[in-house]
């Protein structure tokens, strides 16, 4: 590594923004080259977790044939002697005589010889012989129904929710193999910030601090409150000790500020006395511009990551979607985020060769999104109101009626997004 002071060399000059389709691709295919390494957990430990082997079904689903209803499992024709009774956990005797039957409970095994379960409401008993008629459509499940034993019913990459974890439970498995959830840490940097009680005298809240970490556990991190460090001194040394300690134990590392180039702007030097490289040094899309992705590699080898996040809360929000949001999937080893579309309800305008990220509502019975106020890059209100973004390309702006890509906001974790 170089050394914590200022670089003295020239600075060579910034190459041109990415484009922001371009930045989301390039952020995910490095977050999935370092994808997090796999692991063994309990499976009642795997909620919000990733999937890294897919899961299969570990027998026939159902394993046997099981009744779908209180009743009588029958054998032939009626009128039927009563001859025992089978209760769901109970291997039974087969039927082995036309006219006889058991009483059978929803979810029990139906007996080897049974021709038809006989619904409990649909019969009548007199004299110990059963009656009634059977429906035609048989009222149990047949082996195999759900899965075969081996198939595949879900793929690598597949987060998991308490669905998945019923599921996996119901084929048997007691253990999922899964991908480590990122460990990430926030540093707020801005001798400005304070980070208690209202505005005042030249200084401002800390809004990101508090949220950002609310934010990266909806997208799979870990993070404690220890995590979170600031607001960071504006020096050079400050920063480059900070990251460094941060980098440890963190496999993404968040910035607020301190992005730009101005005099107490120290991210930029900071980085580059500690080695890293960009993947991506800012990006043309408005709000959010002076976002970046960096990484730097480890003494155990592995690549962490640090993101810089611009100061205006809006903003990093903006470079949390766009940047994040993508590093996070590659390195949980899912899928790139596909992007659902709703139409315009309302007019949003272009940012002339800059993506528009326009902060929207979503009524999604109808698939309409509509904008919100109080957007700013230093607002938080429109943000609070918002279901997400609607993607307005370069060179170009929505009127009521176009389809446009949204780039929705993350939701309580465990949650499938819409």
């Amino acid at each position: 590594m170089s050394t914590e002071t200022a670089p003295t060399a020239d600075r060579v000059a910034a190459p041109p923004p990415a484009g922001w389709e371009e930045a989301r691709s390039r952020v995910y295919a490095v977050g999935l080259a370092a994808a997090l390494p796999t692991l063994s957990r309990p499976l009642t430990d795997t909620d919000g977790l990733t999937l890294a082997e897919p899961l299969t079904a570990r027998t026939d689903l159902p394993a046997f044939p099981t009744s779908s209803v209180d009743g009588w499992a029958v054998r032939g024709g009626g009128p039927w002697r009563v001859v025992g009774r089978v209760l769901a956990g109970n291997t039974p005797a087969p039927l082995s005589e036309d006219g006889t039957t058991v009483e059978i409970a929803t979810g029990a095994m139906v007996p080897e010889g049974a021709t038809a379960v006989l619904r409990v409401e649909e019969s009548t008993t007199t004299d110990g012989l059963v009656s009634g008629t059977p429906r035609q459509t048989p009222e149990w499940r047949q082996p195999g129904e759900e899965a075969s034993a081996d198939e595949e019913l879900l793929p690598v990459g597949t987060p998991i929710d308490p669905a998945v974890i019923g599921l996996a439970a119901s084929c048997g498995h007691d253990t999922l193999r899964v991908r480590r959830a990122p460990r990430a840490a926030l540093l707020v940097f801005g001798d400005e910030l304070l980070t208690a009680g209202p505005p005042a005298a030249g200084r401002v809240r800390d809004a990101l601090g508090p949220a950002v970490p609310a934010w990266l556990r909806r997208y799979g991190c870990q993070i404690r409150p220890a995590d979170v460090v600031g607001p960071v001194a504006d020096t050079l040394p400050a920063h480059v000790a900070a990251l460094r300690a941060a980098l440890t134990n963190a496999d993404l590392v968040c910035t607020t500020g301190g992005t730009m180039h101005g005099p107490v702007d120290h991210l930029h030097p900071a980085l580059e006395a500690l080695g890293a490289d960009y993947v991506v040094n800012t990006v043309a899309v408005r709000p959010g511009f002076p976002m970046l992705l960096a990484r730097v590699a480890g003494a155990d080898g592995r690549v962490r990551f640090v993101a810089g996040l611009p100061g205006n809360p809006q903003s990093a929000i903006v470079a949390l979607v766009s940047l994040v949001a993508p590093l996070l999937a590659g390195l949980q080893g899912r899928p790139m985020p596909v992007l659902p579309q709703a139409t315009l309800a309302e007019a949003v305008p272009g940012r002339g060769e800059h993506t528009h990220l326009a902060l929207v509502r979503l009524d999604r019975a109808a698939g309409t999104a509509f904008p919100v106020r109080h957007v700013g890059s230093a607002m938080l209100r429109g943000l609070a109101g918002a279901d997400g973004f609607a993607v307005i390309r370069p060179g170009t702006s929505g009127d009521p009626g176009d389809r446009v890509p949204i780039v929705p906001l993350p939701l309580l974790t465990g949650e499938r997004a819409s």
